[in-house]
């Protein structure tokens, strides 16, 4: 049985894509680039200084004016665009009821997965909220934050982390633990298995078996 559980969170405990796709959106008609929110969706997850240079060949300098824009709009805006997951608040009040250490590891910097948890009355049910430092690159990678987590963890020979992407399970593997990956998230199966998930599970009723 696991006793220390990291949770992702945006397509893990959050539904966020309006939000964010809507500040991508944004950030990018900067640049005269249009893109419909749909086709957006694959930018959920992993680091924007990771995936823009990737998806459309940003500079550095691009980079950050496009992080800067997106941040602008999501602060204002994007963060409320998002909903938590139905049934996420009652398995977490499950898990920490059984015992288990609940810790956030997201890449979204932490002072907004704070207030994004705190929003929604999620924050209650975790030890600890770790996100990526503003201005910080390498600490928004998805191993830094899992690293960064797993230094509060009580007992680090049983801890899983839990996310829909492959970033989450690459993560999760630089550090030597375990990823369940969920597929009601934005992340496909193949992804989730090619990336190398120790499981894979549709909804939070086959999660609940896993992790209780």
């Amino acid at each position: 049985m696991w006793k220390t559980v990291l949770f992702d969170l945006d397509g893990t405990l959050t539904d966020s894509a309006p939000g964010i796709t809507n500040s991508l959106a944004r950030a990018l008609a900067h640049f005269g680039i249009r893109e419909e929110p749909g086709n957006l969706l694959k930018f959920i997850g992993p680091p924007l200084n990771q995936s823009l240079p990737e998806y459309y060949g940003f500079t550095p300098e691009q980079t950050a004016k496009a992080v800067a824009v997106f941040r602008e709009h999501f602060v204002e805006k994007g963060w409320l665009e998002n909903a938590p997951y139905p049934g996420v608040a009652a398995l977490l009040r499950e898990l920490k009821e059984a015992g288990l250490q609940l810790m956030v590891a997201t890449s979204k910097p932490e002072v907004q997965a704070v207030r994004v948890l705190k929003h929604f009355g999620l924050a209650e049910y975790f030890e600890h909220i770790c996100g990526a430092p503003l201005g910080n690159e390498d600490g928004a990678r998805k191993a830094a934050v899992v690293r960064q987590a797993l230094g509060y963890a009580k007992d680090i020979s049983s801890v899983v982390m839990v996310g829909d992407r492959r970033h989450d399970v690459e993560g999760a593997r630089e550090n030597e633990i375990p990823c369940i990956g969920v597929l009601y998230g934005y992340g496909s199966r193949e992804e989730l298995a090619v990336a190398g998930a120790s499981f894979i599970t549709e909804d939070l009723v086959g999660l609940k078996k896993l992790l209780l």
